[in-house]
């Protein structure tokens, strides 16, 4: 016959076992999993893609965040790493700062994206929050570095062949300007649009685009098994992350690197992404 003092010790026994879980996993979420770098790697088939470019790989830097708990010496690991991948072209999409109404933290985070290199170069557009930081102090980085794609597309040659990288502004604080970038492009070359936030997808434009390379959601951060991510800050739930079809292109959502909202990751590691891209007859 069980004792009503066992009975107690067994419930004090459950209830520490119970609260040590929740702080080892509450642990895990802050201080492991948000720094848990990962390099994945995905291949991305595309019908109009030239054969030239057959293999042609893309890293992307997706929300940085460069700010409270995300210190400089984390800013320049990742972006070692990203330059250390050997990959033809880097694109950034935006949220490299995370703080507001204040330009110390964009002047110091585009010096060392400035640093960045690649043979057939380095692309970005802005997102929200570096917007929040200071529009003015952020479009002036953008433009320094040579990076810029706002509005407007570069053609990326190869073996007589060409692909175009495009830009648009942020879905919150700017104008998109979609077909405005790609106003002088042939309609029948393959086309790559850089964005912030996937949301971007859904509006309403003209031109058709191959692929859309974007960041925001940070996959949500915390992804919960079976059930997914709570939390997504976009209309579309579908665009979480990773590759997701619609009826008009192909969708490239990067976890990134940083976080928002609560500095936490679970089941939901910061990523580097690196994109293949393939002819869709290959792939």
């Amino acid at each position: 016959m069980v004792s009503p003092q066992d009975t107690r010790s067994s419930r004090r026994r459950f209830l520490t076992l119970g609260l040590g879980s929740v702080a080892a996993l509450a642990g895990y979420a802050v201080g492991v999993e948000r720094y848990l770098f990962q390099v994945n790697r995905y291949e991305i088939p595309l019908a109009r893609l030239p054969k030239a470019f057959d293999g042609f790989t893309i890293a992307q830097i997706a929300d940085l965040h460069y700010g409270s708990l995300m210190p400089m010496g984390v800013v320049r690991h990742v972006l070692s790493r990203v330059g250390a991948l050997g990959v033809d072209m880097i694109v950034g999409t935006g949220d490299y700062v995370h703080e507001r109404n204040l330009t110390d933290q964009i002047d110091a985070v585009w010096p060392e994206l400035a640093r960045l290199r690649a043979p057939f170069g380095v692309w970005s557009v802005l997102g929200n929050h570096d917007h929040w930081a200071d529009t003015a102090r952020s479009f002036e980085w953008l433009a320094e570095t040579g990076q810029s794609v706002r509005h407007r597309a570069v053609a990326v040659g190869k073996a007589g062949e060409r692909i175009w990288i495009g830009g648009s502004g942020d879905l919150w604080e700017d104008a998109l300007g979609i077909d405005e970038a790609f106003r002088e492009t042939p309609p029948e070359e393959c086309k790559v649009l850089l964005c912030h936030n996937p949301d971007a997808v859904d509006t309403s434009f003209q031109t058709e685009i191959d692929l859309v390379m974007a960041g925001h959601t940070h996959g949500g951060q915390v992804v919960v098994p079976f059930l997914g991510a709570p939390v997504l800050p976009v209309r579309n739930k579908r665009y979480s992350s990773g590759l997701v079809t619609t009826p008009r292109t192909r969708v490239f959502i990067s976890r990134g690197v940083g976080w928002a909202l609560l500095p936490v990751r679970f089941n939901c590691p910061p990523e580097i992404a690196v994109l293949q891209l393939r002819c869709a007859a290959s792939a």
